[in-house]
């Protein structure tokens, strides 16, 4: 998929925002990718996916893996389009866990994937994870990079988007100085 191709789904969707958001990460942003919006369609999905798991064809990966709750969906897509198997990750307690019987096996070859990263916080603790459990990290995928790139996750990362999106600290905030409210359109609690 070219760029305009993917920017063009995204805008369709409504997944691109513009306001003042507070981030994940606890900082503040003018643009924020809500891709809830664009994973709502199955159509749309498939194919952001099948362009996310291209790169990683060739690396035998057995299992994607993805955080709640954005990289659910991502996960499960990108694993039918790599014939491997599907798990997410949940918080629990402030880390991120499997849970639902849900194990990764010694030597096993796992490919993280995420809806969108900014600082890939999320993203590193998975990776983590994995390698607690003795299973191989080959690889990350995600759709939306609004890094542009700057993040290393010290494992192969592909991006369907890369975008640099401006952030800020609250204090710094011109948003905030103005006395706009910001809102927070994810679903982690800081």
């Amino acid at each position: 998929m070219t760029r305009e191709e993917i920017l063009e789904i995204f805008t369709k969707t409504g997944a691109m925002l513009t306001g003042h958001f507070l981030l994940t990460s606890g900082k503040h942003s003018n643009r924020y990718f809500q891709c809830a919006q664009v994973l709502q369609y199955p159509q749309y999905t498939e194919r952001l996916c099948q362009a996310l798991a291209q790169p990683f064809a060739g690396l035998d990966v057995d299992t994607v893996i993805g955080p709640a709750m954005g990289g659910i969906l991502v996960s499960y897509e990108v694993a039918r389009a790599l014939g491997a198997r599907s798990l997410f990750t949940e918080r629990e307690n402030g880390h991120m866990k499997l849970r639902r019987n849900f194990s990764v096996s010694p030597g096993e070859r796992v490919l993280v994937v995420e809806d969108v990263i900014t600082t890939g916080g999320s993203v590193a603790e998975v990776i983590q994870l994995v390698r607690s459990l003795g299973g191989q990290p080959v690889g990350v995928g995600v759709l939306v990079d609004r890094s542009g790139g700057r993040v290393d996750l010290g494992v192969r990362t592909e991006a369907l988007l890369r975008v640099t999106v401006e952030t800020f600290e609250p204090a710094d905030c011109s948003m905030c100085a103005q006395g706009l409210p910001a809102s927070k359109p994810g679903s982690r609690r800081l």
